[in-house]
Order: structure tokens, then C-alpha cells, then sequence
């Protein structure tokens, strides 16, 4: 029994095909958006690629832009067929490409789909490339000398003010690594001879943090030295007292960002894969209603179209026979070229007539 059969008129048929011809454009304006936004994307990672450890998170927008190129090609062909569905001669030459056509759509849906799903799971990833690419480039914030990294503090610098975030995890990070660059530091002082004496690596290391960490709408003035130090500031309490610095790092602020836009994209994909698949199942009840016409001679009679010809239990089953067909032939032709192969290995025998 077919899956979903409906009866169709003339009047039937060409409402179905005028329909489907104006749900492709709507599919071409929803793949120029999914490219869109896979553009838009990767800008955005591009702007901060100093930051990231690798490339990986370039597979969301790579994907979402193929998507969008393929399917503004797939429904701009696929409303071309529609309104070439209208004139029987017309459609007679597209007759045979079809099946293929609507086989080729199937494996597409997939595809939008998993770029879908891709959306939503790409934060663990994103996540360890923005913790190492982060914690490589506060390492490199005081060499504004050298070439390749002089701009890293302005960088830096900027993302902690315009996402609010100081650090990777948090501000405590700075203390950890030396930010302040030597070309600035008096060697000739002992309170800079003993910092650096009293670290292992021969570092300057010193409880601050860069101006850009500094949350303007406090009402102190930023403390952003010896943060740690009770006595240094008046009546000041690094343990209770609410500081003046931002208190998220900026792992966490930039993973937010990017995750949550990379779900609302994936919102966006699910929904144009929905609209899709009704847009096949369309297409595929337009094809089997033209196709069972009994009288091709008389466009008016009826017909009758489905999803699919048999129902969804027996259309399975089949598939998997023809899979093991397949399966089967391809066993059969290696057994064969290795039977060929071992008589071609076999040495002939030489007899001595004496």
C-alpha cells in the first residue's frame, strides 16, 4: 500500500505545481540567508582568529555557505521542473531525470540536517580552541616590538573592553604570566631586580592586570596594581570588597557569543530543512501524479500521487535487499579477480625430454 496517496485533477495538479513553483524561490531567498549568515560568521571568527587555536571552528560557517550555494541551485532547478510541470511537452524531457533528482534531494536534506546538528554541537570545540588560543596570545601581550605580535596588545586590549571580560578564566590569570614588557621595567631598582630574582623563569610577575580590564562604571578608580595588597589602597578589601575589574574571563564571554549565534543559526537551518522536506515530499507527489496519468493524451483525467509506492516497512526492506545485492556482486567480482590473480601467479611446469 502507497504511503500517503492523494487523488489529483488537472485543477489539483496545476495548484500543486504553482505552489511548489513559489515555495522554491522562498527555498532560493532561505539559502542566499543561510550563506548569509555562514559569511557573516566567519567574519566574525576571522576578526578574532589571533585568539583561537585553530581552525576548526571555520567547519560551522564553511558549511552553512556550501548549504546556502546548494540550495538556492537545488530549488532554483527544482522550480524550473515545476513550472516546466504545467506544459506536458515541456516536462516530458525532465521526466527521466527525476528519480535521480529527488534521490540527490533526499541525500541533501541529510546534509542540512547534520549542518543543523553541527550548529549546536560545535561549543565543546570552540570552547578548548578559545581556552589555548587565549592563554597563547596573553603570553605574547608585552612583545608590541616584535614583528608578528606588535599588535597583539591592542588586541587584546579591545576584546576585554568591548566584551567586558578580563583574562582567560578570570583577571587572576595576569598574575601569572609577564604582560608588562622589559623595554619598560628599571633594572637598576630592587624592587625589580627582586621580582625577577624570586621567579624560577625570570619573570616580572606582579598582582595587576592591563588598563582594559578596568570596569568604567565602577565608582572607584580602578585598581588595577597590587590588587591582592589590602594596605597599598585605603579602606580596601581584596577578599570581600566587590572589585573594580571584570569579573568574567574572556573564554567565557567570547564562548557565549559564538555558541549562542551558532544556535540561532542552527534554529534558523533546522527550519529551512523542514521547509525543504515538505518541498520534496511536494515534488515527489507532483512527479507520481503526472506519472500515473492514464491517458497521457487527456491532462484532464485523473491520477494519482504518493510519497512512497509501497509503505514504509516494505520500502525499507527492499532497500536493504538491493544493499545486499550489491554487497553480494561486489564479493563475487573480488573473488573473481582473486582467482584470476592466483592462476596468473601459478608457474607453468617445464618437463625435460632426454
Amino acid at each position: 500500500m502507497a504511503l500517503l496517496k492523494v487523488k489529483f485533477n488537472q485543477k489539483k495538479r496545476v495548484k500543486l505545481a504553482q505552489g511548489l513553483w513559489l515555495m522554491n524561490w522562498f527555498s532560493v531567498f532561505a539559502g542566499i540567508l543561510v550563506f548569509s549568515m555562514g559569511l557573516f560568521l566567519k567574519i566574525e571568527l576571522r576578526k578574532r582568529s589571533e585568539v583561537m587555536d585553530n581552525s576548526e571552528s571555520h567547519l560551522v560557517p564553511n558549511s552553512l555557505i556550501l548549504m546556502g550555494i546548494l540550495t538556492c541551485a537545488f530549488n532554483g532547478f527544482a522550480g524550473k521542473i515545476c513550472y516546466d510541470s504545467l506544459d506536458p511537452a515541456k516536462f516530458a524531457k525532465w521526466k527521466p531525470l527525476l528519480k535521480p533528482y529527488l534521490a540527490l534531494c533526499f541525500l541533501f536534506n541529510i546534509l542540512i540536517f547534520f549542518v543543523a546538528l553541527i550548529c549546536f554541537l560545535m561549543r565543546g570545540s570552540l570552547e578548548s580552541t578559545l581556552a589555548q588560543g587565549l592563554k597563547n596570545s596573553m603570553k605574547f601581550y608585552r612583545d608590541t616590538d616584535t614583528p608578528g605580535r606588535c599588535f597583539m596588545k591592542k588586541t587584546i586590549d579591545m576584546l576585554q573592553i568591548e566584551f567586558k571580560c578580563c583574562g582567560n578564566n578570570g583577571f587572576k590569570d595576569w598574575f601569572e604570566i609577564q604582560w608588562i614588557s622589559n623595554r619598560y621595567l628599571d633594572f637598576s631598582s630592587k624592587e625589580v631586580k627582586d621580582r625577577i630574582k624570586s621567579n624560577v623563569d625570570g619573570r616580572y610577575l606582579v598582582d595587576g592586570v592591563p588598563f582594559s580590564c578596568c570596569n568604567p562604571s565602577s565608582p572607584r578608580p580602578c585598581i588595577q596594581y597590587q590588587v591582592t595588597n589590602n594596605s597599598a589602597h585605603y579602606s580596601y578589601d581584596y577578599q570581600t570588597e566587590e572589585l573594580n575589574l571584570w569579573r568574567r574571563g574572556c573564554r567565557e564571554a567570547l564562548l557565549y557569543y559564538y555558541s549562542s549565534m551558532m544556535s540561532s543559526m542552527g534554529a534558523v537551518v533546522l527550519l529551512v530543512w523542514l521547509f525543504e522536506m515538505s518541498v520534496m515530499a511536494g515534488l515527489r507527489l507532483l512527479h507520481t501524479s503526472l506519472e500515473s496519468i492514464a491517458n497521457p493524451e487527456d491532462p484532464e483525467c485523473e491520477s494519482e500521487g504518493w510519497i512512497l509506492e509501497n509503505s514504509l516497512k516494505d520500502t525499507l526492506k527492499s532497500a536493504l535487499e538491493s544493499l545486499k545485492k550489491i554487497g553480494k556482486f561486489n564479493q563475487v567480482e573480488a573473488d573473481a579477480e582473486g582467482a584470476e590473480g592466483g592462476e596468473g601467479m601459478k608457474t607453468p611446469a617445464i618437463t625435460t625430454v632426454s
